[in-house]
């Protein structure tokens, strides 16, 4: 057959004869009529074979298709506003290139368990195929804003010598004769990129042994992390509240069809813009009380705290100046109340808690020793890290965004397990 064309440019071929390379998603007999819905990767199109119009084997071919089936269509394409997409194609050859035993995953309900032991074939699906395509726009999206804000992409290792988040979500392996982990976070490697390059991000997998089982926790997930020289607190905030407006509006603007496939309201999304609203942790915590959240001045927020702020707003909120006591060892005191961090998290609308978190590292020696003895964490594993002090050390900040918490609250997705083609969980590390 001739040169394929992919579904989701038909709409410039009315009229035309085009090929159509995929597989068979679901099929419709109707005696001398088959009706083939045709999913190539890009989308869905149904092909109409007429018994009159195409040779004996083709019709004979069409209607022994199986589901999941790889064939070519060739065909003209005719618009129509009541086939699936706009789009129908008189089919006039067929050919098979490879009949698909019994499917495992038929066109009905079936429970999540038994979905995640097929992912492998549940990612052909129109749902979790748009999702996949979200999150590819997003990527993009988030790389296309800090390649042309003056940011170097320069990724870091994903095997490490020591903790960024706390030494209890590591996951260990060993490396020759040397103990080593799978990195939590490429942020202190991406500090010192910062100071060779002033602006940067690192873009890349992370784990975190978390023993958690919330629809919003993965074990091994994306995250981009940028982190910027001469920055303050109040500055990080400035670049989340752009950066986020970016990839949300670029996503509405190039994923309508995939968004319109979930079912997605995004009249949610089309107000994101700023400014975002920015509560310090005081506030925050005297609002929750106010709304019936059970909480206390001095504990961290769960899933409870961060989907109460979420609902109560129609943007993404920024709680800032966190107690020092429960966030990492290298964030910058507050000078004015030096038991609040410089710290900041973004939590998004709608209830889909935390994407972003961040804040203003120390950026003094002598506080960054103390930090780590009072963490009780080996000294000998940051005299790198120390280093950066000791040679032209300037205020900075950063930031870390999660892609899969990100793409579920833009797709409406209630679990992030679907959020990533083959996500990682607690109790799931197959397929």
């Amino acid at each position: 057959m001739d040169k394929q064309t992919y579904i989701r440019d038909v709409a410039e071929h009315v009229g035309e004869e085009v090929v159509i390379k995929g597989w068979l998603y679901n099929r419709t007999d109707k005696g001398r009529l088959q009706f083939l819905q045709v999913r190539d990767g890009s989308g869905v199109i149904q092909a109409v074979v007429f018994k009159k119009n195409v040779s004996p084997e083709a019709f004979d071919a069409a209607a022994a298709l199986t589901q999941e089936s790889s064939l070519m269509v060739r065909g003209q394409v005719r618009q129509d506003d009541r086939a699936p997409g706009g789009f129908e194609l008189d089919v006039a050859d067929l050919q098979v290139a490879q009949q698909a035993l019994e499917y495992p995953i038929q066109p009905k309900e079936h429970g999540v368990d038994f979905l995640m032991e097929w992912r492998h074939l549940w990612v052909r699906t129109p749902t979790q195929a748009a999702i996949l395509r979200v999150r590819a726009h997003i990527i993009r999206a988030i790389r296309e804003y800090f390649d042309t804000h003056g940011f170097i992409n320069a990724d870091t290792p994903v095997i490490t010598p020591s903790a960024c988040e706390g030494t209890t979500t590591l996951f260990g392996l060993e490396y020759f004769e040397t103990a080593a982990y799978l990195t939590q976070s490429g942020q202190l490697y991406n500090e010192a990129n910062a100071m060779a390059l002033g602006k940067v991000y690192a873009f890349g997998p992370t784990f975190r042994a978390e023993k958690s089982k919330t629809r919003r926790h993965l074990t091994e997930f994306w995250m981009v992390e940028p982190e910027m020289a001469w920055v303050d607190l109040a500055g990080n905030m400035d670049v989340m509240e752009e950066f986020v407006t970016a990839v949300v509006q670029s996503t509405l603007k190039h994923c309508a069809a995939e968004l319109k496939e979930l079912g997605r309201d995004t009249s949610a999304l089309e107000r994101i813009e700023p400014p975002f609203p920015r509560l310090q942790y005081d506030e925050a915590v005297r609002l929750l009380k106010e709304w019936g959240v059970p909480i206390e001045w001095g504990d961290d927020f769960g899933a409870p705290h961060e989907t109460a702020i979420g609902e109560h707003y129609d943007k993404p909120v920024m709680v800032h100046r966190y107690p020092a006591a429960f966030k990492a060892f290298y964030m910058q005191p507050d000078p004015e109340r030096p038991e609040l961090s410089l710290s900041v998290d973004m939590i998004a609308a709608e209830g889909y808690g935390e994407i972003i978190g961040g804040g203003q590292r120390i950026h003094d020696l002598a506080l960054l020793e103390k930090r780590l003895a009072e963490h009780k964490l080996p000294r000998e594993a940051y005299e790198w890290y120390l280093d950066l002090r000791r040679y032209g050390s300037v205020p900075h900040s950063g930031f870390g965004l999660g892609v899969e918490r990100t793409v579920a609250w833009l797709t409406g997705v209630h679990h992030i397990r679907e959020t990533i083609p083959f996500p990682r969980t607690m109790g799931r590390v197959w397929p």
